[in-house]
């Protein structure tokens, strides 16, 4: 499974046309879904163009991009910058009414297990985020729920393409015991597309879009989410004829 990722905590300081407001992040993922996408993580944005879990911004960009792209998933961060508060971020979730497909948990951030608890009471979907570099995978295992969740992310943050790989390596080891839940590999930045070329060859899922990265395997700058994608989808391609 090949999931977008449209714009991430990033902002237009980072990327000119990154998506923003409901109507572009419709318009993106309808160009990513026609480029090959199969499933949508996008950070819904206030006014000011920050990330926010308040539910207006929610169902706005929620509904927006799922009249786009009817028939795919859309899921959305819990990230904890979208709040000054751990309770904060939990009552917003608490008080959606439009309710994504999924949306992502981050294991290592405080609140994680009430955040997740709260998404299994309402149906949807949980990406559990385990980070390189944190102790979440323990925490995660140890949760007596961690075979409901819809898909682990396994999120490489070492962003140097030469150790990157190892550290992915040692990340997924710690996931070894999840034999029932997907696993979907990305990595970001200047290692975004070596984790993503490792997740091909594995065959696990993975991921790519303006939140993991701004270039091409290039180098070259991407000018939307759908360029990544098709970059994506050609690595993909490539290492599905290697395994015949």
């Amino acid at each position: 499974m090949l999931q977008v990722c449209l714009n991430g905590a990033r902002t237009r300081n980072d990327f000119a046309s990154l998506p923003v407001t409901p109507d572009q992040l419709a318009a993106a993922a309808r160009d990513a879904v026609r480029a090959g996408a199969e499933d949508i993580h996008l950070h819904p944005k206030d006014s000011a163009g920050y990330d926010t879990v308040e539910p207006d911004h929610v169902a706005a960009a929620v509904t927006a991009v799922r009249a786009a792209v009817p028939g795919v998933r859309v899921g959305v961060t819990t990230g904890a910058w979208t709040t000054q508060h751990a309770d904060q971020l939990l009552a917003h979730v608490r008080e959606w009414t439009v309710l994504p497909d999924h949306a992502s948990v981050n294991w290592h951030e405080d609140g994680a297990v009430a955040i997740a608890e709260t998404l299994l009471a309402k149906g949807i979907g949980i990406e559990a985020g385990i980070w390189s570099g944190t102790d979440s995978a323990a925490g995660f295992l140890a949760w007596p729920h961690a075979h409901r969740v819809l898909r682990v992310l396994a999120e490489v943050t070492d962003t140097d393409p030469c150790t990157a790989p190892q550290t992915a390596a040692a990340l997924l080891d710690t996931l070894t015991t999840l034999t029932d839940v997907p696993i979907l590999l990305h990595g970001e930045d200047n290692a975004a597309w070596t984790i993503l070329s490792m997740a091909a060859a594995r065959g696990l899922d993975t991921r790519i879009g303006l939140e993991d990265v701004l270039h091409l395997p290039d180098q070259s700058p991407a000018e939307n989410n759908a360029d990544l994608i098709q970059a994506a989808r050609h690595i993909i391609g490539r290492a599905g004829d290697q395994s015949r």
